[in-house]
């Protein structure tokens, strides 16, 4: 079973930056894709960020040149550096995986990735 946990969240002002990590746990293989989506309140879930086992990164238009994702395979973690974060960034931030996915992984898949952590808020003040 998969296992992926979140932290990093947190709130800050505009213009600031925070630092999301993802510990993922209980799966084999070297063929994946990862992400992050987020959701705010009152409105639909939205991919954010992808990323495969070969560094293949992918954003959406929303956060490009602003976010970037990583991984560190030696510590099997994800992350997402937020900076220039706006109010409109606010948001619960999930953390998404599957091993073995054989399609491509692109930001726009990330919500039909087969396992989910239970997120992490990230609130961003004007």
């Amino acid at each position: 079973q998969v296992t992926l946990v979140e932290s990093g969240g947190g709130s800050v002002q505009a213009g600031g930056s925070l630092r999301l990590s993802c510990a993922a746990s209980g799966y084999t293989g070297s063929t994946y894709c990862m992400g992050w989506f987020r959701q705010a309140q009152g409105k639909e879930r939205e991919g954010v960020a992808s990323i495969d086992s070969d560094g293949n990164a992918d954003y959406a238009d929303s956060v490009w040149g602003r976010f970037t994702i990583s991984q560190d395979n030696a510590e099997n973690t994800l992350y997402l550096q937020m900076n220039s974060l706006k109010p409109e960034d606010t948001a619960m931030y999930v953390c998404a995986a599957e091993p073995g996915y054989s399609a491509s992984c692109r930001t726009h898949k990330v919500l039909r990735l087969k396992y989910w952590g239970q997120g992490t808020q990230v609130t961003v003040s004007s």
